[in-house]
């Protein structure tokens, strides 16, 4: 194909690709080309062009075609009226010849330094983070251009703009403060989606409405919005027409000059039309890398936060002259709100504790570590649980945590098998003797949200194999596929198969029970259990 320039480009295979896409046999970097817009193959004994479901059509002499046989001096256009146009001739090889209609060989000079500049952005948007990009599109930007600076505004989530990157020539940045110009001009682009061309602020009415940028002695302006192409990379696929119709915009590449000749050119608006379109793609994928490495951060510092919460909760078992325990929590989350733990006491009692902090995640968890603590501090005094409860509360209350309250039970296991608890609003433990079950209810509100409330204490007396299960409400609120409840008849139906059994397997028939209710559906809270047997040896008994 031969054209205005003489460019010609041979043939050489079938299919043979033309688009924007780098790995395009032929690549067309105008904005109207599709990234892989058509395709030249092998029809009989001749040639035929098949577009490639393009978002502006494929021409074969001004008439829109899908695929059509070519001639000998048939006239090919990609895209609208404007875009780049070849001549197809037939010769002993099968040839092009490229014509950009409308355009010199400096336009198409710099069309060719914008398509390698695309290929840098491509591969530095997979590889390095926004502000590299920022600055790599910009001076890419203000090189093709000749404008003497420029910036790039970025949506946030209000859809407000906000100065990301300032250049001038000589790849300078320049500070955000002293970047003076009107927002009016990006602002009304990245509004409409239309590029925007002042070519004299000085003209009419346009100096009152840029002041400051008219102080400063720039008078020609060009403004490109960044749209997010839809394309899929693996499949090249072309954006729906609902897509073609909102396009997402996601800022805009503003650029300025005292000299319009270059900035304002023909060639400079289409070329900075399709750098604007790979850029706002390489943001957007700059973008996701960057929240990419910060999800990974964060989920660092999750995993050290649950090792460290792991550490704070003593061991899973726990056994002493008169007693056994065990207890284990499941956060739904990489850390959570429920707690449990054991208290040596110095007159020789056992205190044992386990409580849910409202919410889930990083401050449900703080404040589970700050109960714990003040549990072992009142429990090593020998406070009784009443008294404990409400020294707590009062703590809590005081330091003033907007909407955080905790259910809390607290018990003290004597050696003669006297029990005292007091239950802050927690799930009612099951106290499970050889006459029975018992409910252990008494006790008074959640802790953290009133100071001064009364506390009451209960009590009960155990006999050797007697135990005590607790639960936090991730247990009895599990919910299967249906939706339906666990709920505290199932717990006490599997406690009654391990009736006088020894702690560990009581507290795994427990978890056992509810995962097999679940039978795998997502839960949405901790699961927390403690059993705490009362089997005293015989020196301990005497």
């Amino acid at each position: 194909m031969t054209g205005a320039e003489g460019r010609q480009v041979p043939i050489d295979k079938a299919p043979f690709r033309l688009g924007r896409r780098g790995e395009s046999d032929l690549v067309l970097p105008q904005g109207d080309v599709s990234r892989d817009h058509a395709e030249i193959v092998a029809a009989g004994s001749g040639y035929a062009i098949r577009d490639r479901g393009s978002r502006h059509g494929t021409f074969i002499n001004d008439e829109a075609v899908v695929e059509r046989p070519l001639a000998d001096g048939d006239r090919i256009r990609l895209g609208r009226v404007g875009g780049p146009e070849l001549v197809f001739r037939l010769a002993g090889a099968f040839a092009t010849t490229v014509r950009d209609a409308g355009t010199g060989s400096a336009a198409a000079g710099d069309l060719r330094q914008v398509a390698a500049l695309l290929e840098g952005l491509r591969a530095l948007s997979s590889a390095r983070v926004l502000d590299d990009v920022l600055a790599l599109v910009m001076d890419s930007a203000i090189a093709v251009s000749g404008a003497e600076r420029g910036f790039i505004m970025l949506a946030n989530d209000a859809g407000v703009l906000d100065l990301k990157m300032a250049r001038a020539q000589g790849r300078q940045t320049l500070p955000g403060s002293g970047f003076e110009t009107s927002r009016k001009i990006p602002e009304e682009v990245f509004r409409t989606g239309r590029t925007r061309i002042e070519a004299d602020l000085l003209d009419g009415d346009l100096a009152s409405a840029h002041m400051g940028t008219v102080a400063l002695g720039i008078r020609h302006v060009l403004c490109v919005p960044l749209h997010v192409m839809r394309f899929s990379d693996a499949a090249a696929a072309e954006p729906t027409e609902e897509e073609q119709q909102q396009p997402r915009r996601i800022g805009v590449l503003y650029l300025d000059s005292r000299d319009k000749a270059k900035l304002l050119s023909s060639s400079t608006e289409g070329a900075l039309e399709t750098l604007a379109n790979e850029a706002a793609v390489a943001i957007q994928n700059a973008e996701l890398y960057r929240a990419a490495l910060d999800n990974a951060k964060l989920e660092r510092e999750m995993q050290t936060a649950a090792e460290i919460q792991r550490v704070l909760l003593p061991n899973r078992q726990r056994t002493g002259a008169f007693f056994e325990a065990a207890a284990e929590t499941l956060p739904c989350r990489s850390i959570g709100g429920d707690f449990f733990d054991y208290i040596d006491r110095s007159d020789g009692a056992l205190a044992f504790s386990l409580g849910d902090v409202a919410g889930k995640g990083p401050p449900a968890a703080l404040l589970g570590a700050l109960m714990q603590g003040s549990l072992a501090a009142e429990g090593s005094v020998g406070a009784g649980p009443a008294a404990t409860m409400a020294t707590v509360n009062t703590a809590l209350v005081r330091r003033g945590i907007q909407g955080r309250f905790v259910t809390l039970f607290y018990a003290v296991l004597h050696p003669d098998g006297r029990l005292v608890y007091c239950n802050a609003g927690h799930n009612p433990p099951v106290l499970v003797t050889a006459g029975g079950v018992e409910r252990l209810e008494i006790g008074g509100m959640v802790v953290g949200l009133f100071d001064g409330v009364p506390f009451a204490e209960g009590t009960a007396t155990l006999r050797p194999g007697d135990y005590v299960v607790l639960f936090s409400d991730g247990v009895s609120e599990a919910m299967n596929a249906d939706g339906e409840e666990y709920g505290d008849d199932r717990i006490l139906e599997c406690l009654s198969g391990v009736r006088g059994s020894a702690c560990e397997p009581c507290l795994r028939e427990v978890f056992a029970g509810v995962e097999r209710f679940t039978a795998g559906a997502p839960q949405h809270d901790d699961v927390t259990a403690m059993v705490v047997s009362y089997r005293p040896r015989a020196s301990a008994a005497t």
